[in-house]
Order: structure tokens, then sequence, then C-alpha cells
């Protein structure tokens, strides 16, 4: 039984009651110890599902954006990166780099 001098004990709603916790497990840990339990958990989804989990999903992701903002949209985002890089870069980047072809070493695709 409570004493009379301690308070019932008033709910509140989940949302809230989670915000708070979460909010005093941040103040006693900090940034750190959400980055260490996401990197901890990220590498043993990957060593469980393996790296072609996220070649699958990325695959997914991608699609789902081509049908939500379609083709033209990465036409035109690859144009501002495009002009960005040229505007960054002095005038005869692009014509270094063209003369590199083949020359440049490629990564091999592992599939």
């Amino acid at each position: 039984m409570l004493s009379d001098d301690v308070e019932n004990p008033v709910a509140m709603p989940v949302p809230e009651a989670g915000r708070k916790e979460a909010s005093a497990v941040y103040s006693r840990y900090g940034p750190d110890h959400y980055r260490h339990i996401g990197k901890k958990g990220g590498t043993i989804l990957k060593e469980k599902r393996g790296v072609e989990y996220y070649r699958m999903i990325a695959q997914k992701g991608g699609r789902a954006n081509v049908t939500k903002y379609g083709l033209d949209h990465f036409s035109t985002m690859g144009k501002k990166g495009g002009n960005a890089t040229k505007a960054r870069q002095d005038p005869d980047f692009y014509s270094r780099i063209g003369k590199l072809g083949g020359a440049a070493k490629r990564q091999k695709k592992t599939s």
C-alpha cells in the first residue's frame, strides 16, 4: 500500500513514455551509444544475410525511385552533378580524364 505522501502514478500515453525513456538513455550514454549499437546490429545483419541481401534491397530501392520520379529526374540530377563538377574543376579536366580513357584502372565486378 502507498503511503499518504506518495502520489498515485498518472498514466501517460505510450509515445510520450517512449520519448522520455529515449531522452533519459541519450542523456545518460550519449550519441556514441547509438552509433555503437547501430554498427553492432548492422554487422550482425551483414553476417547473417550476406552481401547479396544489400544488393537486392538496393535494386528494389532503385526501381522504386525510378517508378516514383521517372527517368527524367535522374537525367536532370546527372546534368546538375556534371555542371557542378565542371564549375569546380579546372578547364582541361574533362580533356585530361578523356585521354586516360581505358588506361584508368577499373575495379572488378563481384557478382
